[in-house]
Order: C-alpha cells, then sequence, then structure tokens
C-alpha cells in the first residue's frame, strides 16, 4: 500500500458514522476503533477512502446506540435512502431516486457476499426487500449504484449490506439487553436481545444471536353506532366494520448461528445459518380526505372490516471459504435461501372488483337464499434462491490490484395461492359454498451466469485507475393458472420464456489532490433482468410476451478531505444518472404484467460531514438533494407523464446530530445524544391522483430522536425517545377504491416512542 493511502485511511475512516452522529467510546478510544475498521465494498478488504464511490458506512456499535433496527429508522441517518411502506417487512427501497414503481428491485440487498431476495420481476421483489434486524452488525454498508459489475443483476439505485460479527477464537463474550417502550396511542412494547461467543479450540469459535421484539399498535377501527355481528355477537360491526384497538401490532424475531473454522493460519470456512421472522396484524394505514390528506379522524384510524394480517420468513444459510494462496486469495460463497409472504388483505370496501362484494351486498351465485356477504384477498410469495460464487483476489500490490469471479444462481419463485375469496360479512369465516371469485397460480424460474473483474493501477504514488466489467446470461421460463368469475373463467399459460445477456462495466479514476484530500470520478452502468410476460385471456395486440432490462448509466464525482488529526472530514458526490427502457407494471384486463417503456434521470448530489471538537465529543451533518423525474411518457395504462417527478422520492433530505460522552466515576461513562432527521416532500406513484389530474403529494417530515445513559462496570441503562414530535410522518398513499367513504389510505411512521433499556456483558 502507498504511504498515502495510509495516511488518508487515518482521515476519511471517521466517514464511517459521519451519516448519523457517531459513537464509539471516548475520542481516543473511537479515533483508535476507527482506524481499524475496513470494509468490503469491492469484494475484497480496503479502507473506506481508497474506494472510488459514495458510500456510507454506519458502525454497529452507532447502530444499537442510535437503535436504528429497521429500514425506517435508516431513512434518517443514510443521504439519499427513502423507503414506501405501510406494512412492517413490506418496503420498496430506494437509493438517488431510482423508483418506478416496478416489481423488481432497484437496490441489492445483501447478508455478508449473500445475495438476499428474486433477480427477476416475477416475485415481487420490489416491495419485499430484506429488512433484518440490526443487532450484533460489524456494520451496514450502503453502497450507491449502479453496482453493475460486482454485484450484478437489480443493484441500479445501489447495494445494501449487512456485514454481520463473526465468530472470534480469542474470548468467550455473553452479552444481552432488554427494553420497555410505550407509543403515543397505543400500550407498551418491549424487546430482548442476547448474543453469545464460544471459542470452542483455537481454531474453532461458535457465535450464536437471538432477538425478540414486540412493537404495539397504534391504529384503531372505531366505527360508527356498533351492532353485534350476525355471526360473531362478541365483534362489534358497522355494515361489517370491526371495532378494536391497536390492532396493527407487530412481532419480530429470530436469530443467527454462525461457526468460524481456521485449521490453518491461510484457510477459514465460514457456516452460518440465519432466521427472522415479522408478523404484522395489520398495516399502518389510516383513513384520510382525498383532497387535502388528511386524516379523517382525530386519531389515527381505519375503517377495518376483516382481519389483514401479514406473516414474512426469511431463511439464509451459507458456507464462505477464505484460502489465502499468497500471490491471491480463493474465496468461495455458497448459499441458500427461502422467502416467505403470506398475507390477507380486505376487500370488502373494494369499488375495483366490479362486483357488489361490499358488505350488506347480497350475492346469489345460484344460491336462492341470498345472505349478506363480504370479500377477502389471501395471496402467498415466495423465493428459494441457490446461488454460487468464486473469487480470486490479488495480493495487495503497488502497481495492480485485480479480482476475478464467477456466479452462479437458480431461483425457484411462486405467487401461488394468490386468490379472492367470499366470506360471511361482519366475520373472517370463508363461504365454502361459494368457488374462489378469482384464483391464480404464477411459477417461475430463473436461471443467471455471470463473470466478472474488477482491477485498480497505480499510476502513481497518487493516482489510480479502477475498471471493470460483467457479462451475464439468464435463462426464464413462467407458468401461470387463472380461474373465476372476476377472471372471465378457467386458463393456463405455460412455459413463457425468455432469455437475455446484459453487459455491465465501470471505470473510476482516483487522485491524491495532498495527503488529506483525494477527488475521483466514477461512470458505471447497471440493469434489471427482463422476463416473460404470461399474457391474460383477451389480452389486446401488441401486449409484449416477454420485457427486456432496463439500464442505467451513472456518471459520478466526489471529494473527500479532512485535517490531518482526523478530528474533521468531509465527503461530498454530485451524480448524473440516464435511466433507459424503465421497466413498468401495468394491468391488461385484471392481470399485472411487466412493460418497457419511457426514460428517466436522477441528478443531485449527497454529503456528510463529521467533526470531533473537544474530547468526547461527536458532532455530524448529512444530506442529499435528489431531481428524479421522467424525461417521456409512460404508456397511458401506467400513467406517467413527461415531467413527473419519480414516486416517493424526497427532493431535500438531511440528518444532523451529535453525541457526547464523559467519565463519571472510576469506570463509569455517561453519555447523550440525539438526532434530528428531515425528510422533504414526495409524490405518489404515478396513477394516485388529485382529483385535479396533478400526482398526489405529501408534506414533509422531521423526527427528533434523543437517549441518554450510563454504564459502570458490565452495567448499561439508557433512556431514550423516537420522532418525540410526534409528526405523522407519510410512507405511503393507498388511492381510492380501496377503503370506505372514498377515502384513501396514509402509510404513516410510527408515532412518539419512548421507552428504557438495560444491558449486561459478561
Amino acid at each position: 500500500m502507498h504511504c498515502s493511502k495510509n495516511r488518508l485511511a487515518r482521515i476519511f475512516i471517521p466517514f464511517l458514522a459521519a451519516a448519523g452522529a457517531a459513537y464509539a467510546g471516548n475520542v481516543a478510544a473511537q479515533q483508535s476503533a476507527l482506524d481499524e475498521v475496513v470494509v468490503t465494498a469491492q469484494k475484497r478488504t480496503e479502507t473506506l477512502t481508497e474506494i472510488p464511490m459514495s458510500v456510507t458506512v454506519l458502525g454497529g456499535d452507532l447502530l444499537e446506540r442510535q437503535r436504528v433496527e429497521d429500514f425506517q429508522d435508516l431513512v434518517t441517518v443514510v443521504p439519499g435512502f427513502s423507503i414506501n411502506s405501510n406494512t412492517a417487512g413490506v418496503s420498496r427501497i430506494t437509493l438517488r431516486g431510482i423508483n418506478t414503481g416496478g416489481v423488481a428491485s432497484t437496490v441489492g440487498v445483501y447478508v455478508n457476499d449473500v445475495p438476499f431476495g428474486s433477480s427477476s420481476g416475477l416475485a415481487n421483489a420490489a416491495i419485499l426487500s430484506g429488512d433484518f434486524d440490526t443487532f450484533d452488525l460489524e456494520r451496514i454498508e450502503v453502497l450507491r449504484g449502479p453496482q453493475g459489475t460486482l454485484y450484478g443483476a437489480s443493484s441500479l439505485g445501489g447495494v445494501l449490506k449487512y456485514v454481520t460479527r463473526k465468530p472470534s477464537t480469542e474470548a468467550f463474550e455473553v452479552r444481552g439487553q432488554v427494553s420497555v417502550e410505550t407509543v403515543k396511542g397505543g400500550d407498551l412494547g418491549y424487546s430482548a436481545r442476547g448474543v453469545v461467543n464460544v471459542p470452542v479450540t483455537e481454531t474453532l469459535a461458535l457465535r450464536a444471536t437471538g432477538f425478540y421484539r414486540f412493537d404495539d399498535g397504534f391504529i384503531d377501527s372505531i366505527g360508527n353506532n356498533p351492532i353485534p355481528s350476525l355471526l360473531d355477537p362478541t365483534v362489534n360491526v358497522v355494515n361489517g366494520t370491526r371495532v378494536e384497538e391497536d390492532f396493527n401490532s407487530t412481532d419480530v424475531y429470530g436469530g443467527r448461528v454462525a461457526a468460524l473454522f481456521q485449521p490453518v493460519e491461510n484457510l477459514s470456512i465460514d457456516l452460518a445459518a440465519q432466521f427472522q421472522n415479522i408478523e404484522a396484524d395489520s398495516s399502518a394505514i389510516v383513513d384520510a380526505d382525498p383532497v387535502t390528506l388528511k386524516p379523517l379522524n382525530r386519531k389515527d384510524v381505519r375503517s377495518r372490516y376483516h382481519k389483514d394480517p401479514s406473516d414474512i420468513e426469511y431463511r439464509l444459510y451459507s458456507a464462505t471459504i477464505d484460502w489465502d494462496l499468497g500471490f491471491a486469495t480463493f474465496q468461495s460463497v455458497t448459499s441458500y435461501s427461502e422467502f416467505e409472504h403470506k398475507f390477507t388483505a380486505d376487500m370488502a370496501a373494494n369499488t375495483q372488483l366490479g362486483l357488489p362484494l361490499a358488505p350488506a351486498a347480497t350475492l346469489f351465485f345460484g344460491d336462492p337464499v341470498a345472505r349478506p356477504l363480504s370479500v377477502i384477498q389471501r395471496q402467498e410469495t415466495s423465493t428459494d434462491k441457490l446461488t454460487q460464487e468464486f473469487r480470486l483476489v490479488s495480493a495487495e500490490n503497488d502497481t495492480l490490484e485485480w479480482l476475478l469471479g464467477v456466479y452462479y444462481t437458480d431461483e425457484d419463485s411462486a405467487i401461488a395461492p394468490q386468490e379472492i375469496l367470499a366470506v360471511e360479512a361482519g366475520t373472517d369465516i370463508i363461504a365454502t359454498d361459494i368457488p374462489a371469485l378469482a384464483a391464480g397460480t404464477l411459477n417461475s424460474d430463473y436461471e443467471e451466469i455471470a463473470v466478472f473483474g474488477n482491477a485498480t493501477w497505480h499510476i502513481t504514488s497518487r493516482l489510480d485507475l479502477s475498471f471493470g466489467a460483467r457479462y451475464s446470461d439468464n435463462d426464464q421460463s413462467a407458468n401461470q393458472t387463472l380461474e373465476g368469475a372476476l377472471l372471465g373463467g378457467a386458463a393456463a399459460f405455460q412455459d413463457a420464456k425468455s432469455s437475455e445477456s446484459p453487459f455491465t462495466w465501470s471505470v473510476s479514476p482516483r487522485f491524491e489532490v495532498t495527503e488529506n484530500t483525494s477527488v475521483y470520478g466514477r461512470v458505471a452502468t447497471g440493469y434489471r433482468p427482463g422476463g416473460p410476460n404470461v399474457l391474460p385471456v383477451g389480452a389486446p395486440p401488441g401486449t409484449p410476451a416477454s420485457y427486456d432490462s432496463d439500464e442505467l448509466t451513472s456518471y459520478e464525482i466526489g471529494v473527500k478531505t479532512g485535517n490531518a488529526s482526523g478530528t474533521f472530514a468531509l465527503d461530498v458526490t454530485a451524480f448524473y444518472l440516464d435511466w433507459d427502457d424503465i421497466q413498468l407494471f401495468a394491468n391488461v384486463n385484471g392481470i399485472g404484467i411487466n412493460a418497457n417503456g419511457g426514460t428517466a434521470v436522477s441528478k443531485g448530489f449527497e454529503f456528510a460531514a463529521m467533526a470531533m471538537p473537544v474530547e468526547g465529543l461527536t458532532l455530524s451533518f448529512s444530506g442529499a438533494y435528489v431531481d428524479a423525474y421522467l424525461t417521456q411518457n409512460t404508456d397511458p395504462i401506467v400513467g406517467g407523464l413527461d415531467g413527473d417527478p419519480l414516486p416517493y422520492v424526497p427532493e431535500w433530505s438531511f440528518s444532523m446530530g451529535g453525541d457526547y460522552e464523559w467519565a463519571v466515576r472510576g469506570d463509569a461513562t455517561a453519555w447523550v445524544g440525539g438526532n434530528v432527521g428531515y425528510t422533504g416532500d414526495r409524490t405518489a406513484d404515478f396513477d394516485n391522483r388529485a382529483p385535479d389530474g396533478s400526482l398526489r403529494e405529501v408534506d414533509s417530515y422531521v423526527t427528533v430522536n434523543l437517549r441518554a445513559g450510563v454504564s459502570f462496570g458490565r452495567w448499561s441503562l439508557e433512556v431514550y425517545g423516537k420522532n418525540l414530535l410526534n409528526e405523522e410522518g407519510i410512507n405511503d398513499i393507498v388511492a381510492e377504491g380501496v377503503l370506505p367513504n372514498g377515502a384513501v389510505g396514509l402509510g404513516l411512521i410510527r408515532p412518539r416512542t419512548i421507552g428504557v433499556s438495560l444491558g449486561a456483558t459478561f
């Protein structure tokens, strides 16, 4: 490594926490810890400053101290990161504004080097990103995109990477934490987390982590002049409306077991198994006026006719081999993952079905005795994914460093069953004598093989040039069955197929202006795979039998600077993204298909600054400006117009915060900290327009989080508050036609939450 690089490593590593008030002990301990932190964003171990791209890294201590537990918490600490969600675990995440509401993901999610979720556009991957719990992580790395060269498909906007703590052979460790909290409009929630590390021998270590979190609900269904249900007198209903409190509670639980085996000095084998469940009793949607977007009631209320739970399961298994051959390191990553999402949707008030299925309506279906009926939707989405990646990574070299790799994935996905069912009004009892109003299955296979490479040429001691390329080949097939009165009868579509061979590349020069300042540029491409369409009966001529990859080219420049002591650092990046053949979701005869159409751009800048002005005090300020919009009309069925902003992307977002720690007595320390996050105005999807034809727009919101605590010996005690101003931030808008009384639905962030936690380490 060049001497100047080592110098810069000390200066810039504080950016690991610049996006949100760093904490890692006192200044001396913090500087030491930061100097030791490395990242694997480019699939080799490097200091953050050596990477010629925009990367935010959040250390595990910061995540725990700021109680960053899920995607919503990341919004306020990662510049340019936005979310569109109304149900726990069902989230569309966006980086740099790359979102048009399609089915395939634009941000890749990884756990260590294991990709999670479907690569195709046939398994709802865009809204089912892996929202993993953050306990016992080494760090989170956010790589802004595109990342098509090293990470391949569906990383147009970037990559979100969870890096777990590995087992250690050095010491036995037991650590745990319990918390109790209360939420505005609801009751108590609680959580428990623990980890144990066991060095079995000098060459073998085990690490096990477990967690459970219960978030109490805060939304009520209040009804109006309630009367007993026709079939269940314990449930009050109004034309089928339930009367209940706090019905959107969520349970999140899971764990991870890992083993590290190092039989010889230059060989390590990592085995890991991880699972997580997210069980939401309902979504966080409330009834709102379609014009003003203000809640229809004085408190958070939704008129709910039927239970609408959502259950998500993650299962990941991996084996990683790291073998140092001297001239290079051979790495093998083998993984198998399972994803499953089951949900029930309340369709009682849905006016888009084409039949009179609202509560108290009469359906006959050949039955001479009429009775009141209602309707629900049930659906299950799943993906089983097998991956294998081999890499050969060169040793550090003053002239040329390189990486070569081969990647393979085989994915089986299904949306089955997907059905709309009649139920007895005022209950969740399925009317078994009435056939499914609509039923369908969609099974798909995705197989890909890719070869890729990356290299960095150290032209001089101050000038580097990084470049890379990836060639992929994928084959897909799908089949679908449909039946039911709403779909015009039974139909089957077998073996729709597609194949394609995308090519992506990147070029990144980097120049060290001084020992403390470097500048870089980057041009890179990315893509999402195309695929087959299974067309519905009576699809009009010209409906595409397949859809193509969309492509994105990024132009980026950045500067990283700081002072010689490492107590100040600044990182600024400007970008321009050109997006072609955008994949869009369309509805044909009641069946969703994928299509290409239109172009878009996203341009803006991100920044992160960190300062440690006095011992024990860390200050940070970060943010992003994103101007993302269509540059062509989409197909009329999608509804996008030239100039429309891309959906749910705030133009401005920023976070500022600070933490201060000081010695109290003996080995006891105390700390206080907080951060303020701003999320700007956003627009809804292209087909979600106000009565005047303009895209619906949601207001900005500000979140304020505070924390204070003390640690003494093995114990720590902390009090915290999240969203202390009780802002009703909106993450989603559900258009008219789904909720009763012509209301639209607002997906809200969690209200003011105040809690206390107790931790112990042994």
